[in-house]
């Protein structure tokens, strides 16, 4: 309607207005001017709005362009025939433009739909968990197709659950009427209905049925509906590839397990054979009557049985504080510490089994403190004098050094050992890391380095000239370090 009464209003408009002119204007140049209204009509209305326009433009150049003027009535034959002309070209020149302007708009809507197509596509591509795709997929169903309510059920065990809902959530009703095993009916399309009515469009990959969209009301035109489907079939097939990609996940989950189960066992057992071993003797000796004994052998025995113990223990520690790091339940607490005191205390501990390895220790006195934990910090000079004393050849010295670095303390522990190759300086912190050397890092150097980035440092290994290994680590002073509580990560 407001397409014809523009073209009318317009061809009245231009007519008038070439009144004044006629006499410097031909038939044809106003014939011309007139196919201004009918192409506005059809753009404005459709060719409808375009046939009114040819009317009214018919009757504006018979009243004011063909003799006689002003009156509908035609005075020569061949008037006739020019206004025979008019009337076909303007009604062919409505039809192309009317073409025209359909084509335009279906190419315009198709756009629009493959726009909107592909905004939704893209919500899907995106790396999403399940469940975070599951509210995507309802939540942009909702807002492209405008509809009241929409609810994503998936299979479990033989039923459907909603996974995700939004707007108008289902009744318990309609919940029931859905399942599988109810007897009723259920329509899997998206053609049109009452505007309330459930509607559910089948969610189908290349495994099967992923879910079922139900929806309250549906699209309202042929292509919305059609658009509808085809994103269901893009959102089937981008959550069964999150559902793949979960099981995945778990698969690996299990897999690390799997392997660090082994790889603990293989651990624990490396590390008790020996002691073990060396108890199971002493003790057997001690506890056979037939074998002789003098003082002294008993006292080595002793001894050794001592220095095992302690070995033990400080593996059953490293397990312990392997599994409340892992446990988050490790608290760091700070306190000033002097350097020279916390490395004398730690060497002493571990004199048992030192025995007579010889020990340098280089702290000066004048050394700032540090801001440690002090049970923490001890435990990694335990582990890397631990770690020393296993691989060095007897009677090489074991050197402790501190030293006053950019603002923080950097204490190394170097042996005389065969050193750390190049390619295993930075797996030989990782836990449980097997080398093709037939080493292990073992559970010792891991928390050694837990506990030092515990305190925002850093550890490392560096070579030896001469052959060895040097582990250094890093340590805050009093002046620069945070106080408080930290809770390990």
């Amino acid at each position: 309607m407001t397409g014809s009464i523009g073209g009318i209003a317009l061809s009245v408009g231009l007519g008038a207005a070439m009144v004044p002119l006629r006499p410097h204007l031909n038939l044809a140049t106003a014939a011309l001017v007139l196919v201004v209204p009918v192409v506005a009509g059809v753009i404005i209305g459709g060719f409808t709005a375009g046939v009114a326009s040819v009317a009214a433009g018919f009757f504006v150049y018979d009243f004011g362009f063909i003799p006689p003027y002003y009156r509908l009535t035609v005075g020569r034959p061949e008037n006739w025939v020019t206004l025979a002309v008019y009337a076909v070209v303007m009604l062919l020149v409505a039809r192309v433009v009317a073409s025209l302007e359909s084509a335009r708009s279906e190419a315009q809507r198709r756009a629009a739909e493959t726009d909107r197509l592909f905004d939704l596509s893209d919500l899907l591509v995106q790396d999403r968990s399940v469940e975070d795709l599951l509210r995507t997929i309802v939540l942009a169903v909702r807002t492209a197709f405008d509809v009241p309510g929409v609810t994503l059920l998936v299979p479990d065990g033989g039923r459907l659950e909603i996974a995700a809902s939004a707007g108008e959530a289902l009744t318990r009703e309609e919940l029931r009427g859905l399942e599988p095993l109810s007897g009723m009916p259920v329509s899997l399309d998206t053609g049109p209905g009452a505007p309330r009515h459930i509607r559910t469009v089948a969610l189908m990959a290349s495994g099967g049925p992923v879910g079922l969209l139900a929806m309250r009301g549906v699209a309202t035109s042929a292509a919305d509906r059609d658009l509808l489907r085809t994103f269901a079939n893009h959102a089937a097939l981008a959550l069964e590839r999150a559902q793949l990609r979960d099981l995945a996940v778990r698969a690996e989950l299990l897999e690390e397990v799997d392997r660090l189960r082994h790889a603990l066992m293989g651990a624990v057992s490396h590390d008790l054979r020996s002691p073990l071993a060396t108890m199971k003797v002493a003790s057997s000796i001690l506890n056979d009557p037939t074998i002789p004994l003098s003082v002294p052998d008993m006292h080595e025995l002793h001894g050794l049985l001592d220095v095992e113990t302690d070995r033990l223990t400080r593996l059953v520690t490293n397990l312990l504080d392997m599994t409340r790091i892992d446990a988050g339940v490790l608290e760091l607490r700070q306190e000033g510490v002097s350097l020279a005191d916390l490395v004398a205390e730690t060497v002493l501990s571990l004199q048992g089994a030192l025995q007579d390895r010889p020990v340098e220790v280089a702290t000066p006195d004048w050394l700032p403190h540090i801001e440690v934990d002090r049970v923490l910090i001890g435990q990694v000079l335990a582990n890397l004098l631990d770690n020393a004393n296993r691989h060095a050849p007897l009677g090489t010295v074991i050197t402790v050094r501190g030293e006053l670095g950019d603002e923080r303390m950097v204490v190394s522990v170097t042996d005389q050992g065969p050193g750390v190759p190049g390619v295993e300086k930075d797996a030989v912190f990782d836990r449980f890391m097997r080398f093709d050397t037939g080493g292990r890092s073992g559970l010792g150097l891991s928390i050694a380095k837990t506990f030092v980035e515990a305190h925002g440092e850093h550890i490392w290994v560096e070579d030896v000239a001469g052959g060895g290994a040097r582990f250094l680590f890093t340590l805050p002073l009093v002046a620069t370090a945070a106080n408080g509580v930290r809770q390990l990560e």
